[in-house]
């Protein structure tokens, strides 16, 4: 195969022949194991012209599929005049190496392709760094096996970083050109953790803030659209979301909560792109509600379901309140998996993003837990401080008032979280007596 090509890992409009080797630890789905690969090929970009399947105990050390199967799958390429093998597994670089030398044609490994993927769509400089850190940490191992040229010994080094002398491999040469880009990666991306993390820890304080996360394609930025007017690029393809949106969630009645729109899981999901992307995250990691969107429809709802529960614990996300909202039930023909889903997540939520059915329902139930617990208060506010008073007013619940001199005494009913709000406004809001508010108030 010619260097050139694998030295462009793109797969856009490029032929592509799909294959997998199902072992018995795979996830894949039964009934159509190359589906998600084959979303995913169409993501990038690539026209897939054929597919090759094996079922298999082990993989093979030498080529994943063993020869058998390579030279099937090198007939297939030149059947169709095909420019890249794409592997739903993720391969070795000597794997890669030894199918590439049967097939003269490139091979791109789930994880490569994923990345690919990353790169073409990540438009903000936090997405971009983000995708070429994990990129570099991906390459990095893989270096000797990936490209020929680094074979060839030079005369010292024509880049300027740090040589040994006369005779250095062009190999150690990248590795270190690679392991300095990685170092100054790592420290720019901590200087936008550092400021996103401020940035979150600020807004909590100030509002209650919601997360949506969900496998990839589920429908989360249409319902960030539906229910902020907001403009997050909604497409029915992967990852049409990579970088975290925010804004203000009207509730009615002067309530607002900060929702946010985050990049979508996917089974598999390479580690290097995770760790990556946790300044990204940071509204998930931190969200006083996560909004778990799961596309009831999908024939592998369950374990999409799974996945995110799994992703969330990669990236460290604690146990916020977690709602499960089962989007989609306008796609369904009929309802029994909607029901068997309800039936094991008691507090899960039936909607549908585009159709609007249920969000209503999700307004109330956000709402409510905004507030927190209610609370029934007596509360002494000097009658300068309009803005306590105009809080209370459109907040709480107002039950009774009283007025001398200097003072508005007002018996409110409120939820917990606003009371907070409240003894946070300074030292002139005097709260006199705090109790739960009766049930049914």
């Amino acid at each position: 195969m010619e260097q050139s090509e694998r030295e462009n890992l793109t797969v856009n409009r490029e032929r592509a022949v799909l294959a997998a080797a199902l072992l018995p630890n795979n996830h894949s789905d039964p009934h159509d194991p190359l589906g998600e690969l084959r979303s995913l090929a169409d993501t990038a970009g690539a026209v897939v012209v054929d597919e090759l399947l094996q079922n298999k105990q082990k993989p093979d050390a030498a080529t994943f599929i063993g020869k058998g199967k390579v030279d099937e799958l090198a007939a297939m390429v030149r059947t169709h005049s095909a420019h890249v093998v794409i592997f739903d597994n993720d391969l070795s670089p000597s794997q890669i190496s030894n199918i590439e030398e049967v097939t003269h044609c490139k091979v791109l490994d789930r994880s490569e392709l994923i990345l690919d993927i990353f790169a073409a769509r990540a438009r903000t400089h936090e997405a971009k760094l983000q995708v070429e850190l994990a990129q570099l940490q991906y390459t990095y191992p893989r270096l000797r096996a990936m490209w020929s040229h680094l074979e060839r010994i030079v005369g010292g080094s024509p880049t300027g970083i740090g040589t040994r002398g006369p005779g250095e491999q062009q190999l150690e040469i990248d590795r270190r050109i690679v392991k300095h880009k990685i170092s100054e990666l790592r420290s720019e991306i901590a200087e936008v953790q550092s400021r996103k993390t401020r940035e979150v820890a600020a807004r909590n304080k100030e509002f209650y803030t919601v997360g949506l996360v969900g496998y990839t394609n589920a429908g989360k930025s249409t319902l960030f659209n539906t229910l902020t007017g907001g403009d997050s690029y909604a497409d029915n393809k992967l990852f049409t979301t990579l970088s975290t949106r925010t804004r203000r969630w009207d509730l009615g009645g002067g309530e607002a909560v900060m929702l946010s729109d985050t990049v979508g899981f996917v089974r598999d999901l390479p580690h290097h792109l995770v760790a990556s992307f946790r300044a990204t995250l940071e509204e998930a990691v931190h969200a006083d509600l996560l909004l778990i969107v799961l596309d009831v429809s999908h024939p592998r709802a369950r374990h999409q379901l799974q996945t995110v529960f799994d992703v969330l614990d990669d990236i460290g996300v604690a146990q916020p309140l977690r709602l499960l909202l089962l989007n989609k039930i306008d796609c369904l023909e009929t309802n029994a998996d909607l029901l068997v889903l309800q039936g094991e997540f008691k507090e899960s939520m039936p909607i549908s993003a585009r159709a609007g059915t249920g969000l209503a329902e999700l307004v109330e139930r956000v709402r409510d837990l905004s507030r927190g617990e209610m609370r029934r208060i007596s509360v002494s506010v000097p009658l300068r401080e309009g803005k306590a008073i105009g809080f209370l007013e459109t907040r709480g619940r107002v039950l009774e008032r009283t007025y001398d001199a200097t003072d508005a005494i007002l018996q409110v009913q409120i939820g917990s979280r606003q009371l907070d709000q409240l003894r946070a406004m300074g030292r002139a809001v005097r709260v006199l007596s705090d109790d739960p508010a009766p049930p049914g108030d």
